[in-house]
């Protein structure tokens, strides 16, 4: 006997010399690594995600440059709203699609007419301006007429732009040829930075981009971006729990915070005042003054890396501008990072790949395990898809992937095999290649003698009707008929053995037994006949051929199984049984009938359908006479 062992064991093996040879140089590397390496990688960390942050604001601020700069070109802005206002309103709504940042964007006009698309994404915006549900933007207009009355409407709109509510605004005294940024505007003749301000409708403070039409240099547009949004932009904790990053400006003021609190602070000052504002806000913040002078060192002042001490602790500290395209000029950014939480943070991952590196050892073991479970599983799930290709479930299944070559090679031939059997079953019944192909009961499709129910269908004058349509139109309607009827036999237990032209032989107690065959061969007949009527009136409304179907019927003996060659065989049914069933289709052409059934089948069913007796009538082939009876229908309880 050869050796062997379990899977398991081989990959158990080849797992813990594999993580043996590999955690010992890892420990020894990460053993070799000092504090200063720690915060050298803690100082380039704090460099790329500082760099990052501070290019995700100027982004912002580029974005709302750009928009504005667009807005500024096009000519349906030059004129006061009402005019063209789904046009300005359609525009100012993607401007804030593509500038998500932003909290609204607004045209001012010389008349002091004034329209304002304000984004409602946030909870504050939507409940200062008692938005009803469902809104996704607020539309502000204010329209001035030569008249005394003025239209000031607030409306909001759902995500579609369809227009949920609108309410009157009774107070009009908002101006915007008051507001700073349409007066700078004015002033400069040229697209300016304004802000921190506090803005009309929603009473926050905020940072605004405007531009002059360029059409009309008297119309200006502008772009809000709020601080609490600014704040957001600036988040640092990715960095380190304490980092903190804020927004300066020309003078040295601090303009927005990272820290929620700070930046609660700074915007409640800026609700309350309009003058002292940076004397008091600029002492939220201990670091402003170590950054104040750091500005003035050329070295640090355009983006260099600082190691300062200040309250008792050391910081790196980074400086970089985040003026845009000649606006907000003077800026900067500052972010600010406690020395000791970076080392920290490489200190715990120097001892956290220590406990990994030797967990690594400790798992193998159960990694073996768990990987030698997983080709297991790839193979059950095989073995499972092998068996119910036996059991003749063939339908089309995604196709499980596995990291393993040869196991995807076996599902490949596995699923070739599903789509052979699949397509054999297309042109034997089901329960035949079920049997064929299960190694147990191969010789049971042999012929023998049995009970068998055989229904036999026709369409009359279906020559004359081939002659007056084209054969794709013939095959089309053909195609569907069958469809039709082969659903209908399988929904009653009946096998199609074949397709004779136009015709089609059903049986039934054959392949499958079945006890009550003459009943579900007539109402089979019966569901039949009812389909084809309903699809007749289809093809007639599409001006296709009506196809009137006969039907034959007969309960009896017949010798079912395969015949044929030894290298070609079908499996079919012979005998007088199903010669009567044949010609007692043929008989409703004479006796202007549908459904014909002999008398055997009649007797077997008597209490369960309704017949009309036709009498005895010779049948072609047959010495002795049938009797013959027409299937009415079934009886209902």
């Amino acid at each position: 006997m050869r050796w062997s062992k379990p899977l398991r064991l081989h990959l158990g093996v080849l797992v813990v010399a594999s993580l043996l040879c590999t955690s010992a140089p890892i420990i020894w590397m990460a053993f070799s690594h000092g504090s200063e390496a720690a915060v050298s990688a803690g100082a380039q960390q704090m460099r790329a995600m500082s760099l990052r942050l501070i290019e995700g604001y100027r982004n912002t601020l580029q974005s709302g440059t750009e928009a504005v700069a667009l807005a500024s070109t096009l000519p349906q802005l030059v004129s006061p709203p009402p005019e063209d206002i789904k046009a300005k309103q359609q525009f100012f709504q993607e401007v804030l699609r593509n500038v998500p940042n932003a909290t609204s964007v607004y045209a001012g006009y010389p008349d002091g007419s004034y329209l304002q698309v304000i984004n409602t994404a946030r909870r504050d915006v939507r409940q200062t301006l008692a938005a009803p549900d469902g809104t996704a933007f607020a539309i502000r207009m204010i329209a001035r007429r030569p008249a005394a009355d003025i239209i000031s409407t607030l409306g909001f709109l759902d995500s579609y732009a369809k227009l949920i509510a609108e309410r009157s605004i009774e107070d009009t005294s908002f101006d915007p040829r008051q507001r700073p940024w349409y007066r700078s505007v004015i002033q400069d003749g040229a697209p300016v930075s304004v802000g921190p301000y506090i803005t009309g409708t929603l009473n926050v403070p905020t940072l605004t981009i405007a531009a002059p039409m360029r059409d009309d240099c008297k119309v200006v547009i502008g772009i809000n971006i709020h601080l609490q949004t600014v704040s957001r932009l600036l988040d640092a904790g990715e960095i380190s729990p304490r980092a903190r990053a804020y927004i300066i400006d020309d003078d040295g003021n601090l303009v927005a915070h990272s820290d929620p609190d700070i930046m609660s602070r700074i915007i409640a000052l800026w609700s309350r005042t309009s003058g002292a504002f940076a004397t008091t806000a600029n002492g939220f913040d201990p670091s402003l003054k170590t950054v104040a002078r750091l500005r003035q060192d050329p070295a640090f002042a355009g983006g260099g890396l600082a190691r300062v001490d200040f309250d008792g602790e050391t910081h790196l500290v980074q400086i970089a501008p985040v003026s845009v395209s000649g606006l907000f000029t003077g800026s900067e950014a500052a972010i600010v990072v406690p020395l000791q939480d970076l080392v920290a943070e490489a200190h715990r991952l120097l001892v956290r790949n220590l406990f990994i590196a030797a967990a690594f050892v400790l798992a193998g073991v159960g990694a073996s395990v768990m990987l030698s479970r997983m080709v297991s599983r790839s193979l059950y799930r095989l073995a499972d898809e092998a068996r119910r290709i036996g059991d003749l479930d063939v339908g089309e299944k995604p196709m499980s992937h596995s990291w393993i070559s040869e196991i995807n090679t076996l599902a490949n031939a596995l699923a070739a095999s599903r789509h052979a059997i699949a397509q054999f079953a297309l042109y034997v019944p089901r329960e035949v290649v079920r049997r064929i192909v299960n190694p147990e009961t191969r010789t049971i499709v042999k012929a023998k003698r049995q009970d068998v129910t055989v229904l036999f269908t026709d369409i009359k004058d279906f020559t004359t009707i081939s002659e007056q349509h084209s054969p794709e139109e013939v095959v089309d309607t053909l195609s569907a008929y069958f469809e039709l009827l082969n659903t209908i036999a399988e929904r009653n237990g009946g096998a199609v053995v074949q397709y004779l032209g136009d015709s089609i032989f059903v049986m039934w107690n054959a392949p499958v037994d079945d006890t009550s065959h003459a009943e579900h061969g007539c109402r089979c007949a019966l569901a039949m006949k009812a389909a084809v009527d309903g699809l007749n009136e289809t093809n007639l409304r599409n001006g296709r051929p009506e196809l009137l179907t006969r039907f034959g019927l007969h309960t009896g003996p017949a010798v079912v199984g395969s015949f044929g060659a030894i290298s070609r065989q079908q499996y079919t049914a012979m005998g007088d049984t199903i010669n009567v069933a044949s010609r007692l289709e043929g008989m409703n052409k004479e006796l202007n009938t549908s459904i014909l059934v002999s008398a055997a089948t009649r007797d077997a069913v008597a209490d369960r359908f309704t017949f009309r007796p036709l009498g005895l009538a010779p049948v072609k082939g047959r010495a002795e006479k049938v009797d013959i009876w027409e299937l009415v229908g079934e009886i209902k309880e």
